[in-house]
C-alpha cells in the first residue's frame, strides 16, 4: 500500500518519520524477534537520526535488537566527511551506544570497489534467510535528478536484476559509489522516502505522477510495483 504523507517543514517531516520509524521496530522486534533498518545517507537523515538518539525517541526502541545496514556507501575511508557510515556513527550509532556487532558498513578499504560489494552480498546472506534480503525498513531519500540509494540516471546498476549489492560508476559525477539493487528495495516490509526540498519539488511530482517511461524514474518504479509503504 502507498501511502504520502506530507510535513509543513523539515522538523515536522522528521517527527513522523521518527514516530513510524519506532513503530516498525515495536512491530518487527515483537514478530521477529529483531528489527532490521537500511539507514541512508544525506542531510534528511542525518536530522532524523540525532531525533532518534534523542531523549525523545531513545527510550522507545528496543534498540540490542536492532541491525543496522546500509543502503548505499560513497567509496571513500569510513573516517571520511562524505561517508555515509561516518554520519550515521557520529550521529546515531555513537550517541545510542550501538554495538558494533549490530551494524554492517561497506568495506571501503578493500581496494577494489567490485570486492566491497561482493563482501556487503555475504553480510547480507549470513544475516538473512532468503535472498533477497527482506529489510524490515528501508529509508531512502532522493535527489534532485531523481536518483535514489546511489541508483543514478543512466548508470548500469539501475537494470541489475541478479546482484544484491554492486560498485555503481557514476560518470556524471566521475566516481563509483557503492549501492543495494532494486531486488533488495522492492522486498523490503516497509520502505520509506524521505524527500525534502524545493529543489527536489519538480521531480517527485514526476516521480508521484508522471506517466513517463519508467526506466527514466527509477523512484516510480519502485513506487508503482511495491509502494512506499511507510
Amino acid at each position: 500500500m502507498q501511502e504520502i504523507v506530507v510535513g509543513r517543514d523539515k522538523e515536522e517531516l522528521n517527527r513522523l518519520a521518527a514516530d513510524k520509524f519506532v513503530e516498525i521496530a515495536a512491530g518487527s522486534v515483537d514478530d521477529r524477534g529483531r528489527f532490521t533498518v537500511a539507514l541512508s545517507g544525506g542531510s534528511t537523515p542525518k536530522a532524523l537520526n540525532r531525533l532518534l538518539a534523542s531523549e525523545a525517541y531513545r527510550d522507545q526502541v528496543s534498540w540490542e535488537r536492532v541491525l543496522f545496514f546500509f543502503g548505499d556507501e560513497r567509496n571513500v575511508p569510513c573516517d571520511s566527511e562524505d561517508s555515509n557510515f561516518r554520519m550515521a556513527n557520529e550521529s546515531l550509532l555513537g550517541p545510542l551506544g550501538i554495538s558494533k556487532d549490530q551494524y554492517f558498513r561497506w568495506k571501503t578499504e578493500l581496494t577494489d570497489p567490485a570486492l566491497a560489494a561482493t563482501d556487503y552480498e555475504k553480510v547480507l546472506k549470513n544475516n538473512f534467510e532468503s535472498m533477497p534480503p527482506t529489510f524490515d525498513l528501508i529509508l531512502l531519500g532522493m535527489g534532485p535528478d531523481g536518483h535514489t540509494a546511489s541508483l543514478f540516471p543512466g548508470t548500469t546498476a539501475l537494470d541489475e536484476g541478479d546482484r544484491m549489492a554492486v560498485a555503481n560508476p557514476v560518470p556524471q559525477m566521475n566516481t563509483t559509489r557503492l549501492t543495494l539493487t532494486y531486488p533488495v528495495i522492492n522486498a523490503g516490509r516497509n520502505v520509506a522516502f524521505l524527500v525534502a526540498g524545493e529543489d527536489k519539488a519538480d521531480m517527485l511530482s514526476r516521480v508521484l505522477n508522471s506517466d513517463a517511461d519508467l526506466h527514466d524514474l527509477r523512484e516510480q518504479r519502485h513506487v508503482s510495483r511495491a509502494g512506499a509503504r511507510a
